[in-house]
């Protein structure tokens, strides 16, 4: 039997992925959605993400934007917001990570006073940071009081240590702390684990650098879904030709690749929904024996926008935190969700929809009785 469509207005989800300090993107994606009208109900993250989402989720609508630039300016310089010649940015950009390496971040974490290398076994010999500040400025900047009143739900995604395993935290099944978003950013061997409860946990990007998976297997059947999703990582891009390409197309690759095989993966899931609910031979056939599992019964939009990395980058781009970087970061991110909500093309479906959208290429087809949407 076809599922009848409602017009229940669809549940607006911001899933931001890790990527260090790439992650002040994020701040201009969602100043661009909170301008048009698009205020998030549900907000997911994994690694940076996690942390910027939390601080939305822990405060009222009015306050998100404010509390979220404030946490960037803690957790940065102000003398290093300045003003540079295109070919000095490389040499500035190398100070400023090499800086962060050295000295840590104000707000954020601090080098380990001995070597994890000389000390003895425990938490101290297994990492060469200490995150102590990053627990005191996000507890600061987000009321979690807010978060587990599930005045808007808050997911966040780990890495189990002794599992292996990814688990999604989530504020309407559980109650959450700020260690549920610092584990989620705890990236070794940099950071130690964070103890939640008798297990320890990791950056969720050691398994997964997108929450996308999380947000829908956790979303209730019966809920359309306009998800936007922020991506610190290109997927794409050309062969290197110096050693320092190399070290950033490695990264792009290891965290980039597994969000691009999720969004297939949906797209084909949910076609394969679709043909199940309008094909009755197919659905009483024997040879289909679990069809009812497979049966969502949602509609999803995912609006995909990818950062690309700024003139002058270098590899160790996401751990410069200069004032001048975060800014630039943005500046695209404002920009890049500023196109895609002009686009809008999950206002415009019929039977042929642009599958792909991403400010800077042009639109790809549509598959007919699409229920997952893709712009990217």
């Amino acid at each position: 039997m076809a599922r009848t469509r409602t017009k229940k207005k669809p549940k607006v989800c911001l899933v931001l992925q890790g990527g260090g300090a790439l992650g002040a993107y994020h701040i201009g994606a969602y100043q661009a959605l909170e301008e048009a009208g698009y205020t998030p109900d549900w907000f997911a993250g994994i690694s940076i993400g996690a942390l910027n989402s939390a601080i939305l989720a822990g405060n009222k609508p009015e306050d998100r934007l404010n509390k979220l630039i404030d946490f960037w300016d803690r957790i940065s310089r102000p003398e290093t917001d300045v003003d540079l010649l295109p070919s000095m940015a490389p040499m500035f950009n190398t100070f400023s990570a090499s800086q962060a390496l050295i000295m840590g971040q104000p707000g954020f974490f601090v080098p380990r006073i001995i070597n994890p290398w000389l000390s003895l076994p425990g938490e101290s010999a297994t990492s060469f940071y200490d995150t102590s500040p990053l627990f005191s400025t996000i507890d600061d900047l987000s009321d979690f009081s807010i978060i587990n009143q599930q005045k808007a739900r808050l997911t966040v995604g780990a890495t189990s240590v002794t599992k292996g395993e990814l688990v999604f935290f989530d504020s309407q099944t559980q109650p959450l702390q700020p260690a549920h978003a610092v584990a989620s950013g705890s990236l070794p061997p940099g950071f130690p684990a964070t103890k939640i409860g008798d297990d320890h946990y990791w950056d969720g990007g050691c398994v997964s650098n997108s929450p996308i998976n999380g947000i829908l297997d956790l979303a209730e059947k019966d809920e359309d879904l306009l998800v936007f999703m922020v991506d610190l990582w290109n997927a794409k891009g050309e062969l290197p030709q110096t050693m320092s390409e190399v070290l950033w197309r490695e990264k792009e690759i290891q965290y980039a690749s597994r969000s691009c095989d999720h969004i297939e993966a949906l797209v084909a899931k949910r076609n394969l929904d679709h043909i199940l609910e309008h094909s009755k031979d197919v659905v009483d056939s024997e040879q289909v024996p679990d069809v009812v599992s497979l049966k969502v019964g949602r509609h999803i939009d995912i609006v995909h926008i990818t950062f690309d990395p700024l003139k002058g980058h270098i590899p160790l781009s996401d751990a410069e935190f200069s004032r001048r970087s975060i800014r630039l970061r943005r500046e695209a991110g404002y920009e890049d969700m500023t196109k895609a909500i002009k686009e809008s093309p999950w206002t415009q479906r019929s039977k042929k929809l642009p599958t792909h959208y991403h400010p800077r290429q042009e639109h790809g087809g549509w598959g007919e009785g699409d229920e997952i949407s893709k712009a990217s």
